[in-house]
């Protein structure tokens, strides 16, 4: 038997040092060949380590969180044969040690605290187990207990009555109290009394959300716009489509209606189809679209990029958002499909809410934010009719994009909206 050890590879784009994410194995599990043994975390994407070879998990490199350097220690496996370490280096009757941290703590394991029990309450006579009536039920008490009971926080209708016909009496007050909460709790769990704590490890892709984040709002200059569209006509011309076409092309949603109006207006605007290096010093303007779609995924939020979104027709830019959507939720986008985009759209559909303030997806100098659709009366020629509205929220970084640039940019957006028909027109 030899010992195969398996070192964090060079992934690539010049990276010195990625984080451990996630074990999928642990120490004693036999893998196989190509099993995935743990997921790394990149600047850019989650990439998952196979193994290579057939064995025995007899060590384990890090623990999650932990920041490796390219070409440490990842983990050793027991093999057939003589493995690729020496038997000086590493004798295979003893196991492997597992590699300390490079440039990280060691993050501690989440640990839930059980909730703490009331302190027991001296022993006093019972009247009996308490009853729940229904909620809508008054018993019978006289004005001074309901009283006493509003006093103690009591709710009336969880005490047994002593009294003629089920009458609460202070007694069986006192006999409530006397019972402790654990009674209380197996009646009413809404109001019982919690003191647990969970500690969660920012790790993975949680913190190069976070990262990403923090460094987004400390170092673009941040300011939002927010105008209102009527998204009427555009919405009666997506549900013509979708009557028409839905069966052979597929079903569109709003977001290629609102790719293809950002196409159109960056046409004036390619101040805003940018990126912006601070640290050089230079804004790099594009003709190409490349179009991030923000996506909420379990692991985070991630924004996969529909590539060259001014070449695609609308059915063609449905079909790339659901595929790039469903990659990246099922944590398979690639990292070239999650880099490179020009400017960001985001949304949360019918639960946008009415105003938002997203946040720069740096290096990029706009981002579109997406409202819900609310019906709402409107006055139109001195009329007032029923209208579909929806706001665009959106922010851009002040360094490189002017206030007024970017009104008129939403403004382009809104006008192409508005009057669909525009959004083809050469």
């Amino acid at each position: 038997m030899g010992t195969h050890v398996i070192k964090m590879p060079d992934i690539g784009e010049g990276i010195a040092e990625v984080e451990l994410s996630q074990w999928h194995v642990k120490v004693g599990d036999m893998v196989v060949e190509d099993q995935v043994l743990a997921d790394v975390m990149t600047d850019k994407a989650m990439v998952d380590i196979p193994s290579p070879v057939h064995g025995k998990v007899i060590a384990l490199g890090g623990v999650p969180g932990e920041v490796m350097a390219v070409g440490s220690i990842l983990i050793s496996i027991e093999v057939e044969g003589a493995g690729n370490v020496k038997e000086s280096a590493a004798p295979a009757a003893a196991p492997v040690k597992e590699a300390p941290a490079v440039t990280a703590p060691k993050v501690e394991p989440v640990v839930e605290s059980k909730p703490v029990a009331a302190a027991p309450r001296p022993a006093a006579v019972c009247q009996g187990p308490m009853v729940a009536r229904e909620a809508n039920e008054r018993p019978l008490a006289s004005p001074a207990v309901r009283k006493h009971a509003l006093d103690l926080g009591i709710q009336l209708r969880l005490v047994r009555g002593s009294g003629p016909a089920g009458r609460v009496l202070h007694e069986d007050l006192d006999a409530y109290l006397a019972q402790g909460q654990s009674n209380a709790s197996s009646v009413s769990s809404a109001y019982i009394q919690r003191n647990d704590e969970e500690q969660i490890p920012v790790i993975g892709m949680r913190r190069k959300i976070a990262q990403r984040m923090q460094d987004a709002t400390q170092r673009a200059a941040h300011f939002s716009y927010v105008e209102e569209i009527d998204v009427t006509a555009v919405e009666e011309l997506r549900a013509h489509l979708n009557e028409k076409h839905g069966a052979t092309r597929g079903k569109l949603t709003l977001l290629p209606f609102l790719v293809r109006a950002m196409v159109v207006a960056l046409r004036d605007f390619p101040q805003i189809n940018a990126r912006y290096d601070d640290e050089a010093q230079v804004i790099t303007r594009l003709g190409a679209v490349h179009v991030g779609i923000a996506t909420q995924a379990d692991i985070g939020l991630m924004v996969p990029v529909v590539r060259h979104a001014e070449t695609r027709s609308l059915w063609d830019s449905a079909a790339e958002i659901a595929r790039l959507a469903t990659a990246a939720r099922n944590g398979k986008a690639s990292r070239d499909e999650l880099s490179g985009s020009s400017i960001t759209l985001t949304s949360l559909g019918a639960l946008g809410g009415i105003v938002s303030t997203p946040v720069l997806n740096l290096p990029e100098v706009s981002i579109v934010g997406v409202n819900k659709i609310v019906e709402r009366p409107m006055v139109i020629k001195g009329q007032i009719v029923v209208r579909k509205m929806m706001n665009l929220s959106s922010s851009f970084d002040h360094r490189v994009v002017d206030g007024m640039d970017a009104a008129l940019f939403i403004q382009a957006i809104r006008g192409l909206l508005e009057q669909p028909a525009t959004l083809f027109m050469e």
